[in-house]
């Protein structure tokens, strides 16, 4: 999808999602993004179909029905359109066809494909494909259609499928038009479900799965639900999927169990908050085959990556004894073991294993690019993150085989991607990503609802409040999720300049045990209490050196006392330097401003906030900056060229009068436009003085140029 689309998506689905929430009627944004395509993005008419969902469909813990209500503004839409027999009998063929290949659906109807231009005024035909010209007819001619009507459609779908060599979906239709019991059909459909979900497909594969358990026997049921709740896993739909693989358990048939474990323990998890307690003594493979002490092995490591990501140590250790018993069984060359045991350590911060890097989705391409990040590595680990994107080279990855090409997969990489740009500093572009891949992916899911935070923490960091986005994601994670609140009302209390309510909602958050993320993600030490930690865990930090680093300095500018503070405040600030995220060090030099105005040094307070203003300015993270700002305007901050004759003076035997006029004008917080405005130049003009001015000044950038001017303005 090209970026100028997805922009576009992202704004008619945020216009939706508002006005949803307007309404009381939380979509996830996948969900609404759904909507939007199946409903022509008509916000009446989402609005109408979103009452009549229930709350785990529209948090997209469960599929939405096909096909889609027909609510009034639907019939009322085509109230007035007059359709011919023949016509008719085409478009409800076309409209409950899976796919939207043309030569099927003429060939149930008996008609020419000379015909393909002149079908419909309602079917748009183009390269033996179509679609309706608005989607809501499609819902609509079923609903006036009886069921006669369409049990007859696809009836002959079914028999245009087979003949043209498409036995999987003809049976389907054909399921669809029995009303009598056929278990042959189910199992066809069991085994073209399970194909489905390998290719990623999963809410087709739960199409066909469902209506195999219509048609099973009861002996075979549980195949059925085994496949059924291990796709719509991979789609996000947890409740769905627990709801198909709960009665397994714990009478099931022994080795559909085996092969749901891992599916079943991700969907409680999600739903109820932590990892379920299951006796795995109970489960242990009754026959002594490498399939079946594989499926058991592969479940262990679930549980241990399932209790890293919520922190849970004690929890982690116990599934990774199970997962260290299980592989002396099936997995001697520790293709599964060790990599799965990296992640576990890297998710609860500590290093008690070797750096192992496994294949494929997770244990190759996640953590591989998180086992950069948290040294520093950042571009390295996009770069792992980007390779694997491409798909060039597909690999297996023993731990999650057969969901490598699922939306719950790819969700756990663009969280991941999110987070390392959040981590670099890139706020503007980590929001704009998470926007774009919340319009498809279950975002809510991965590390425990870190996507959600990362929403969050974004929009404050961006736009200063909660927008559409971070409020409908937030409202798609179950109940026992929690997503620090308690700290974004802090962050929102000190952009707006209230310190004392950030203190509070701060303190707050330390008597509840500071609950976060298994990963870092910005959070707000600036107003943390006088003497606390601003890192209260059993356990390490996972996040980048820049962040450890940043976290630090800022804690030495707010509790040094004053003694020790005058021989430090040079030292901090240079150590501040070495840090590359814009944002982490935007946050430094705002605090070491804050402490000059504390100490009542208001020229060393300007210099550190104009700095801090153009760092967050170039991370994207626009509400910090305007906070920032408004700071500096509270400081009657004046651009007087005449409080800069020191500078003047030092400068013009370095300079020529025009590079000293551009160097002024930036010292004193001028954008290249303001300058190019003043002096009546080009921008590009400022840019080649600029450069000329770095070179002959010694600096290397001009966060650099505008810290000499004040040191000089201020020292001489």
């Amino acid at each position: 999808m090209s970026s100028v689309r997805a922009g576009t998506q992202v704004v008619v689905v945020e216009r939706i999602l508002a006005d949803l929430l307007d309404h009381e009627l939380p979509c996830a944004p996948w969900v609404a993004a759904r909507l939007a395509e199946r409903l022509d993005s008509d916000v009446h008419t989402i609005r109408e179909v979103a009452a009549l969902l229930d709350p785990a469909e529209r948090a997209g813990l469960r599929p939405l029905p096909l096909p889609l209500p027909a609510v009034p503004t639907i019939v009322d839409r085509f109230a007035d359109v007059a359709v011919a027999a023949e016509e008719r009998t085409l478009l409800l063929t076309a409209a409950v066809s899976l796919d939207d290949g043309i030569g099927p659906v003429l060939a149930a109807c008996a008609r020419s494909v000379d015909d393909e231009t002149a079908l419909s005024q309602h079917l748009w035909v183009h390269a033996g494909r179509f679609r309706f010209v608005e989607q809501r007819f499609a819902i609509w001619i079923v609903a006036v259609s009886s069921p006669v009507m369409v049990v007859d459609a696809h009836r002959r779908l079914a028999a245009a499928l087979r003949a043209a060599g498409e036995p999987a979906t003809a049976v389907w239709h054909r399921a669809r038009s029995s009303s009598r019991s056929d278990p042959a059909s189910a199992r066809l459909l069991v085994r073209a479900a399970r194909e489905l979900a390998d290719a990623g497909d999963t809410e087709r594969a739960l199409l066909f799965a469902s209506e195999a358990a219509a048609h099973a026997n009861p002996a075979d049921r549980d195949p059925v639900r085994l496949v059924a709740g291990s796709a719509v896993v991979g789609s996000g739909c947890m409740a769905e999927a627990a709801g198909w693989l709960a009665p397994m358990y714990p009478d099931g048939e022994g080795s559909s169990r085996l092969h749901g474990l891992a599916a079943l323990l991700v969907a409680h998890a999600h739903l109820q908050g932590t990892v379920p307690d299951v006796d795995m003594a109970l489960l242990r493979p009754q026959r002594d085959t490498g399939e079946e002490w594989h499926a058991w092995t592969r479940a262990a490591a679930f549980g241990a990556a399932l209790c890293a990501e919520r922190g849970d140590r004690q929890g982690a250790r116990a599934w990774l004894d199970l997962l260290r018993e299980g592989a002396k069984r099936t997995d001697d060359d520790g293709r599964l073991r060790d990599p799965v045991v990296s992640l576990i350590w890297l998710l609860l911060g500590e290093g008690e294993a070797d750096d192992a890097s496994g294949t494929g989705a997770v244990t190759g391409i996640v953590l591989g690019a998180l086992q950069r990040a948290v040294v520093g590595d950042l571009e390295g680990g996009l770069q792992v993150l980007a390779t694997g994107e491409s798909g060039v080279v597909p690999q297996i990855d023993p731990f999650i085989a057969g969901y490598e090409r699922t939306d719950l997969i790819a969700a756990h990489r663009i969280v991941i991607e999110v987070l390392l740009h959040v981590w670099r500093g890139d706020i503007a572009r980590a929001r704009t990503r998470l926007c774009e891949a919340s319009l498809a992916l279950p975002i809510a899911v991965p590390f425990a609802g870190l996507g959600v935070v990362l929403a969050r923490r974004l929009d404050l960091a961006v736009l200063g409040r909660l927008g559409p986005f971070a409020h409908t994601l937030t409202a798609a994670l179950p109940a026992p999720s929690r997503t620090d609140q308690l700290v974004d009302r802090a962050i929102r209390s000190h952009l707006a300049g209230e310190p004392n309510v950030a203190t509070s909602c701060l303190r707050l958050w330390l008597d509840r045990g500071a609950p976060q993320t298994a990963l870092s993600v910005p959070g707000l030490d600036e107003d943390l209490p006088i003497g606390a930690d601003p890192a209260p865990r059993a356990r390490q930090m996972v996040e980048p050196p820049d962040m450890a680093l940043g976290r630090l300095l800022r804690t030495r500018a707010a509790t040094s006392s004053a003694p020790i503070w005058r021989s430090e405040a040079a030292e901090v600030a240079d150590a501040a330097r070495s840090i590359a995220s814009p944002f982490e060090r935007a946050r430094v030099e705002s605090s070491l401003g804050t402490r000059a105005l504390i100490d009542g040094d208001s020229d060393v307070a300007r210099t550190h906030l104009r700095a801090a203003w153009q760092l967050f300015d170039e991370s994207g993270a626009t509400a910090w900056a305007d906070a920032v700002a408004d700071r500096l305007d509270g400081l009657g901050a004046e651009r007087d060229a005449e409080r800069f004759a020191t500078v003047r003076r030092r400068w013009e035997s370095l300079l020529t009068p025009r590079e000293l006029e551009v160097a002024l004008i930036a010292v004193q917080g001028g954008s290249n436009r303001d300058i190019a405005g003043t002096l009546t130049v080009s921008v590009r003009t400022v840019e080649v003085h600029l450069g000329r001015v770095f070179t002959k000044l010694g600096v290397r950038s001009r966060i650099d140029l505008v810290l000499l001017g004040h040191r000089t303005a201020r020292h001489g």
